[in-house]
């Protein structure tokens, strides 16, 4: 009865859920969220999708792009989190981790970026809510860089790392770093919040305006609350960091793990994310409406997409010259 049940689970009507690639647009010190101006920001951030990134974004990003990163052309919403490096434990120096695509993704060659998701209930239906878009300046950020607890990282139920035996593990999420050697990389993860209180664009922490009442993974999320009563798509960004080169270098003797985040975080605690919207016109709407699931909302069904090279493509000036390959002395941003 159980595999019965199964059965037509699957083969229910589903309504759509987006999964979908984008390549690296640029590594600099640029936030215009949590540090709009600042030329350079505090810290480090790699940043996917569309190229009207710049340290001060205002009004409506869909419609000053003129080319992205991510799979579907009419995404030029801004993605990005912290970077990670190695630290050397013998003489401290810093070498930046590289990033390689998902491989469920379809295409291939994508360079560095990351997988996002917009789901709504889970992979397989939308409930009975109403999916709501982000709108035109909207812009929220998960986490902390000032989380430095165990708790704290445990609070965040939607910010997770996975150690990843094969290029396709999924499961077996930590709220820290692994400690040991991953074979085949560490999988950062960041589930945003999706309940919204149908006024506020952004807020004075970037996050007041939102609640979240994510369980981990992408199990269903609980309902919303009357304080922010509307659904919206459930973003999620997954990043295949490849530590793998690494493994075979010296690792820290006390039997702890040699990766920092590019804020000098050690433990994992502090890892965030940040998103800017900016899909063009009602494109995403129009996606949440209809019935399509990962692959298949390409090639205007209901979304235009772009092939790899186009994605690849699209990049952007740094604003901040500074060095972040290598081997470094300290952090960018962070001298000693």
């Amino acid at each position: 009865m159980k595999w019965l049940a199964l059965t037509f689970a699957l083969a229910a009507p589903t309504h759509a859920g987006l999964r979908f690639g984008c390549s690296t647009l640029s590594i600099q010190r640029l936030d215009p969220v949590v540090e709009p101006g600042n030329a350079p920001s505090a810290h480090l951030h790699q940043i996917v999708g569309g190229n009207a990134f710049k340290a001060n974004m205002t009004g409506d990003v869909g419609e000053q792009g003129t080319c992205t990163t991510c799979t579907f052309s009419e995404d030029f919403s801004n993605y990005w989190t912290a970077v990670l490096y190695y630290k050397h434990p013998t003489n401290g120096s810093y070498k930046r981790v590289p990033i390689y695509p998902n491989a469920q993704l379809s295409g291939t060659g994508i360079q560095g970026g990351m997988t996002i998701y917009y789901t709504q209930v889970d992979f397989n239906t939308n409930g009975k809510d109403k999916i709501t878009s982000f709108k035109p300046g909207f812009r929220m950020t998960v986490g902390s860089p000032a989380t430095n607890t165990l708790d704290g990282g445990k609070a965040h139920k939607g910010l997770r790392y996975t150690c990843l035996q094969t290029i396709l593990t999924r499961g077996a999420e930590t709220p820290d770093f692994p400690t040991k050697a991953c074979p085949a990389g560490i999988m950062a993860i960041h589930h945003f919040p999706a309940c919204w209180d149908g006024k506020n664009l952004d807020s004075p922490d970037h996050q007041s305006h939102m609640y979240d009442t994510t369980k981990g993974g992408f199990q269903p999320a609980a309902p919303c609350p009357a304080s922010h009563p509307v659904r919206m798509p459930q973003v999620a960004y997954e990043t295949m960091w490849n530590t793998t080169a690494f493994n075979s270098l010296p690792w820290p003797k006390d039997g702890t793990q040699p990766f920092v985040w590019s804020f000098e975080d050690s433990k994992g605690y502090g890892t965030h994310g940040d998103y800017l919207f900016g899909w063009k016109g009602d494109s995403l709407q129009k996606a949440m409406d209809s019935t399509c699931m990962f692959q298949g909302c390409e090639n205007g069904k209901p979304l235009k997409s772009q092939n790899v090279a186009a994605m690849n493509k699209c990049t952007i000036k740094n604003t901040i010259e500074e060095d972040t390959e290598g081997w470094l002395t300290a952090l960018p941003g962070r001298a000693m």
